[in-house]
């Protein structure tokens, strides 16, 4: 399996593979020891290779951002396509069920998305932010639509980024399983949580 795995990495155009590559590096060493050469040192390509793609560290990290960026769209697009534009409630709780199986299927992902601020340039921050724009925006229609204070608004978008960070971190540590019985809980949960006001 690992063999037929890596052999689908080869096959990817070598942007694809240095970003990949740039995740993990992320993820166990974080941004200050991220190294262009290192990355291209695993994905065994010369030293050089990267600069043809990325100007530097900064907009490589950029491209890092863009790429969980748009593999999330992707996500997002399915998920809203099949719910009626105006059905709010529904919409907010299918991307919240679905940004958890984002992050529990996607655990490298998780090192950027949770990356703190440290480190980063006000361009990178600001990109970063833009991953959970458009659960935000969906829970700030949702609460419109019911006529809910901008200070419930606030509380709810919290306790609902709690409830899908705190799900996913209890799926991947083994808290508890990733199955269909407790993602309906899940949804449960944050259905109660908007029912009470």
């Amino acid at each position: 399996m690992k063999k037929q795995m890596q052999s689908l990495i080869d096959e990817m155009p070598l942007r694809e593979r240095l970003i990949l590559a740039g995740i993990e590096e992320i993820r166990t060493g974080g941004i200050s020891s991220l190294s262009l050469r290192r990355i291209a040192k695993i994905c065994s390509v010369s030293s050089a290779a990267p600069y043809k793609h990325f100007e530097n560290k900064q907009e490589f990290v950029i491209a890092v951002i863009d790429y969980i960026s748009k593999q999330w769209d992707a996500q997002l697009e399915k998920v809203v396509s099949n719910i009626a534009p105006e059905d709010y409630r529904k919409q907010l709780i299918s991307i919240s069920l679905e940004y958890i199986r984002f992050l529990v299927e996607n655990p490298h992902f998780r090192s950027i998305i949770m990356l703190k601020d440290e480190g980063l340039t006000p361009e990178q921050i600001k990109l970063k932010s833009q991953l959970s724009e458009g659960s935000r925006q969906v829970i700030a229609k949702y609460c419109q639509s019911v006529n809910m204070s901008d200070d419930r608004r606030i509380i709810k978008t919290f306790i609902v980024r709690s409830i899908i960070y705190g799900a996913a971190l209890m799926m991947d540590n083994g808290e508890m399983e990733y199955t269909d019985d407790n993602m309906n809980e899940i949804s449960k949960t944050i259905e109660r949580e908007f029912d009470l006001g």
